[in-house]
């Protein structure tokens, strides 16, 4: 049997691109660019995207330290949602959704995209409470969203425990229709070629070691493992890593990053219709195409750049999936994986011009950055090219952690996913 990397086999996915040995054939860097984007991943992938084809900008280089999706886009669980509480954070969500359900045609690339529904199980009276004013939020906001009675959440989801002798019984659910999930790295993948084809250059293996500035303060370009390359524009989107790239342009970031586990079992048949996801035990489960039980945990509670994350993480995880699933008791795993996710005070993205000329800023998504990945393109790209944020984003700015305009999501938030 052949053996391929990552790289490999995405390589061997896009062989039908034509032109596609000598674009993806990772060329040297020219001298200059118009824009640069740092991280190869789906949000900087869908930036350059919009930026080529809504704004006619193709002169465009993103640059990726290691290979295009290679970093949290290809380490998330795949859920796509827009049911969050606040008028921003609705906002950007559901338009990444009105973009995700028309994805795959555009882009001439099956992404996957399944709108099977999300159903967010409620374990108390307060959830309930909570859930309920999402729902009429939701609404006034053109998001869909409706309660569920436990009989109907188990209509909707055969597997579900609803006994009352549970040790939290489901009282009820909130349910959006228009949620589900999409193969992640078809979506780095379907935007990296539909990028090239418009003249971006998409450059693998090339590490940025410092941001270039002029005498005013002004971006002029980045220096690389590959050499330095210059442009008037960097747009910088790599989760994981922002506070290290930023502090080279002398940007203080309002950001932590912790590890983010998942898991998958063993593929079985059929079984599992949607993606549920409970906040009382912090645990949420899907089934992929492939068959394997998708289950994702909480952020670790310590601060870390780790991949791994701890195990008493997963185990928690497990054991709160036994109890809302009783029949997958005896399921085997068979690995795991970690990501490391950026997040702000609020638990909401920056996106953003930052105070330096030409320098734009992506990140702070936590658990929530694969939902909004087109729309975050979308609107980031924006912002590049008019150097002014799309009303979309306009509220998720840096400057908000210093006037106290903040977010919350994370308040908010019935589920940190």
């Amino acid at each position: 049997m052949r053996k391929f990397s990552v790289f490999a086999l995405a390589k061997e996915a896009m062989k039908s691109h034509k032109g596609w040995e000598k674009q993806w054939d990772n060329p040297e860097p020219r001298s200059s660019y118009d824009v640069i984007i740092v991280g190869a991943g789906g949000h900087g992938l869908a930036t350059a995207y919009y930026l080529a084809k809504e704004h006619g900008i193709t002169n465009i280089a993103v640059l990726e330290k290691g290979w295009l999706g290679g970093g949290n886009t290809g380490r998330n669980t795949t859920i796509i949602r827009s049911n969050y509480l606040y008028d921003e954070s609705a906002g950007i969500y559901n338009h990444a959704i009105n973009l995700w359900e028309g994805l795959s045609q555009e882009l001439n690339y099956n992404i996957m995209f399944s709108q099977r529904g999300v159903m967010m199980l409620q374990h108390n009276v307060h959830d309930c409470q909570v859930a309920q004013r999402h729902i009429h939020a939701n609404r006034l906001n053109g998001v869909d969203n409706q309660w569920l009675a436990p009989e109907e959440a188990k209509d909707f989801c055969p597997p579900l425990n609803i006994s009352r002798s549970a040790r939290y019984p489901v009282m009820g659910a909130a349910l959006q229709r228009r949620g589900g999930v999409a193969r992640h790295d078809a979506v780095a993948w379907g935007y990296a070629r539909a990028a090239s084809d418009m003249g971006v250059h998409i450059i693998q293996q090339c590490e940025v070691l410092g941001v270039k500035r002029d005498a005013k303060g002004a971006v002029t370009g980045v220096d690389t493992s590959r050499g330095a390359i210059n442009a008037k524009k960097v747009g910088v989107v790599a989760a994981g890593h922002t506070t290290q790239i930023m502090d080279m342009a002398g940007v203080r970031m309002p950001l932590e990053s912790y590890p983010l586990q998942a898991l998958v079992s063993e593929p079985v048949k059929p079984v599992f219709p949607c993606v549920v996801m409970s906040n009382t035990v912090h645990a949420y489960i899907s089934q992929s195409d492939k068959g394997e039980l998708v289950i994702g945990a909480g952020t670790d509670q310590y601060t870390s750049f780790s991949q791994t994350g701890g195990l008493h993480i997963l185990t928690h995880t497990l054991e709160a999936i036994c109890e809302l699933f009783p029949m997958f008791a005896r399921m085997k795993m068979l690995r795991s994986w970690g990501g490391i996710v950026d997040v702000t005070p609020d638990r909401s993205p920056i996106l953003a011009k930052t105070p330096i000329k030409g320098l734009y800023v992506n990140c702070g998504w936590g658990t929530g950055g694969f939902k909004a990945t087109p729309g975050s393109g979308n609107v980031f790209a924006h912002t590049i090219a008019n150097d002014e944020p799309h009303k979309i984003n306009a509220g998720f700015t840096l400057e908000r952690f210093r006037n106290g305009r903040l977010i919350d999501e994370a308040a908010a938030a019935a589920v940190a996913h």
